[in-house]
């Protein structure tokens, strides 16, 4: 919640567009505004768990799935792809990035070589129409500079 908050701080430096009532700061707003809700929806219901259980249960409990290394394994690809994206989209540009963590993450997650690739082109796609296209939000485009710009 915390990171949210910071988020919707951080959209107030973002440029309006002239003549819509809508920028770039909507979604990440929008996007901060559900984690918050989440949040609290989670410590209610943590503390509702709380009170139920009894006094002498912890605040904090790990869950059954520290345990499996595999669900570990997942969890440092999601922050890998994030904090990768962080640093190499800039270079790499959104298409390329995105369908890169797209794809490894769908095949880790079980999914075909085939359907991976095929799901992570079309989400791209629509990605990229959707923000670069429709809402004007620039992306980076990377290596494909001269191609897709």
């Amino acid at each position: 919640m915390i990171f949210a908050i910071a988020e919707i701080a951080y959209t107030q430096t973002f440029p309006s567009l002239h003549g819509q009532s809508y920028g770039p700061d909507l979604f990440p707003r929008l996007i901060g505004i559900a984690i918050i809700a989440s949040g609290l929806l989670l410590i209610v219901r943590g503390v509702r768990h709380k009170q139920q259980s009894g006094a002498d249960s912890r605040w904090i409990e790990p869950g059954p799935w520290l345990e499996q290394s595999a669900l570990k394994v997942n969890l440092l690809l999601l922050f890998l792809s994030l904090v990768g994206y962080a640093l190499f989209s800039d270079w790499l540009g959104f298409i390329l990035s995105s369908m890169l963590i797209l794809f490894v993450l769908l095949y880790r997650l079980g999914s075909s070589i085939l359907l991976s690739l095929l799901i992570a082109a079309a989400t791209t796609a629509v990605l990229q129409l959707v923000f670069a296209k429709l809402l004007l939000v620039p992306l980076p485009a990377g290596l494909l500079q001269g191609f897709v710009y």
